[in-house]
């Protein structure tokens, strides 16, 4: 067997005129968790249903558990395991009976009462699936995606709703998966959950991967690991700021510039002698380390957050 769970060459989706993925490869090893980030319209949803098998490339190789959609359908439905953003539910059935009904479409898997019990639903199994709160439904829904022990699990926005307790506890489940050999393929919102989960990020826009790395390395892109955020009026020009000690680049946002820096003792002090011969007043200055987000938001020009806003 391959030791990729996901292999995917110069896959293309269109959609009459619009090319929704562009020539996108993908490797993802066993036993790996991989987070697909991109803004709205990026090609990472319709990437992903390909994966799954609900729609078809209109070209390009995909090889899920080391067999293709066309040759082994049965097969690897029978192998991974689907959690949705949103999962509609029978209401009138108990969270219990909706477990066991799942659980008869797979050959193997843990029992009811584990499933519940890795989602924290014990006390719910007999409640309606209509009663159940958002967070709760969410719980539900994973532990469907869970119930057939699957090799490979997709997770899209799997913590939205979920409280922060939940939302560690996912976490947890995330890291045992792995831990058993089991991949994961996460989108998310949430930058903080994709640095703790995600052993390689794949960022895609226009349909292309346009960065790929662990998130340590990611963050190392940007050339220097330190920001230093602030307003100047009036503005100082891109040249001066290029002066800086350990300068490695500058975004602007409005008003706000953002600098990347090795060194934060030597960089701020000079940026305030910079200032000082332009005769520009510092309204305000922060500094803080570079995340996930900031690599986003350099590459695509809009923060995580405000892109699954659209």
């Amino acid at each position: 067997m391959s030791d990729l769970a996901i292999e995917v060459e110069r896959l293309v989706k269109r959609f009459g005129d619009l090319v929704a993925v562009d020539g996108l490869d993908l490797a993802v090893p066993a036993g790996t968790c991989l987070g697909l980030l991109g803004p709205n319209g990026a090609g990472k949803t319709t990437t992903v249903e390909i994966l799954e098998g609900l729609q078809r490339a209109t070209s390009g190789t995909v090889r899920v558990l080391g067999r293709s959609w066309d040759e082994a359908r049965d097969d690897i439905r029978s192998r991974i395991g689907v959690t949705l953003q949103e999962t509609r539910f029978h209401e009138k059935l108990t969270v219990e009976e909706t477990l066991t009904l799942f659980r008869s479409f797979y050959p193997r898997g843990p029992s009811v009462e584990t499933a519940l019990a890795q989602v924290a639903l014990e006390e719910k199994r007999g409640a309606r699936v209509g009663t159940l709160s958002g967070g709760q439904k969410q719980r539900l829904a994973l532990a469907v995606g869970l119930v057939g022990d699957p090799e490979l699990l997709f997770l899209d926005e799997p913590t939205t709703g979920l409280d922060p307790v939940s939302r560690r506890g996912l976490w947890t489940l995330i890291e045992g998966l792995k831990g058993r050999g089991r991949t994961v393929v996460l989108t998310t919102h949430y930058m903080e959950e994709a640095a703790v989960l995600c052993d390689d990020i794949v960022i895609v826009d226009h349909g292309k991967v346009v960065a790929r790395g662990t998130p340590e390395a990611l963050v190392q892109s940007l050339g220097g690991e330190q920001l230093i955020e602030f307003v100047a009026r009036p503005p100082i020009p891109g040249e001066a700021l290029s002066r800086v000690p350990g300068f490695s680049g500058r975004r602007e946002r409005g008003e706000v510039v953002s600098l990347s820096v090795e060194a934060l003792h030597e960089a701020v002090p000079a940026l305030l002698r910079i200032a000082d011969e332009h005769r520009s007043e510092l309204v305000r200055l922060s500094t803080r380390a570079a995340t996930l987000d900031d690599v986003f938001l350099a590459l695509t020009g809009r923060t995580l957050a405000e892109a699954e806003q659209g």
